[in-house]
């Protein structure tokens, strides 16, 4: 296939929006079908963004989801999250659409990364403070993750020089309007610490967590 050119991507939907999401599995799938990975390879990847605004959810879909699946010998993906996909080992999360949705159009490599993984952990830490209990989000509690080299390898080619699964996803998001207001950092990672009474309650309502 054509090396995929990231600097010539355009947005094409919100995070998590059906379009989003078919066309981060389309680039994802080709960033494995180039790899040629060994037959034997089975692996799966899933991403359910839950409590996305309704907006996202239009015509009947049932989740704000994408995944990439290898199994016997294919390679596959597209919008959802299929039982068989999510039953490989691989790489499976649920997690608050607002709680990744801005930072996820940055674009960075692994140092960019290390910081996204820090602001965020200052958010969360925040909001437990904010709402007086632990881990409000319900994060972690899934299956261990499993990044077989090949696959890592592949889906993060180039990330330094702005390629990259995750390069490709933040240059194929268009913003949403629920973060326009807010503090964030350098790379759009709200700024719970920094927002106002209203505005973290509305923070806390659109992740889906109940006072």
């Amino acid at each position: 296939m054509a090396e995929i050119d990231v600097a010539a991507l355009q947005p094409v939907g919100e995070f998590g929006s059906k379009a989003w999401c078919e066309a981060c599995a389309k680039y994802g799938a080709q960033l494995l079908e180039d790899a040629g990975l060994p037959q034997h390879l089975e692996w799966g990847f899933s991403e359910i963004y839950t409590h996305a605004p309704q907006r996202l959810l239009a015509g009947g879909r049932a989740m704000a989801a994408y995944y990439i699946m290898v199994k016997d010998g294919r390679v596959s993906g597209g919008d959802g999250a299929p039982d068989e996909c999510r039953a490989l080992p691989g790489f499976h999360v649920k997690m608050p659409w607002a709680s990744i949705c801005n930072q996820s159009r940055s674009k960075y490599g692994r140092e960019g990364q290390r910081q996204r993984r820090a602001d965020e952990q200052e958010m969360f830490g925040e909001m437990e403070k904010y709402l007086g209990k632990t881990n409000p989000l319900g994060l972690g509690g899934g299956p261990k993750a499993v990044w077989p080299q090949e696959i890592g390898a592949a889906l993060g080619k180039g990330s330094e020089q702005g390629g990259g699964l995750h390069n490709i996803a933040a240059s194929l998001q268009a913003p949403s309007p629920e973060f326009a207001d807010l503090p964030v950092t350098k790379l759009g990672v709200p700024v719970f610490a920094q927002m106002t009474t209203a505005q973290k309650d509305a923070f806390v309502a659109l992740c889906g967590v109940e006072r």
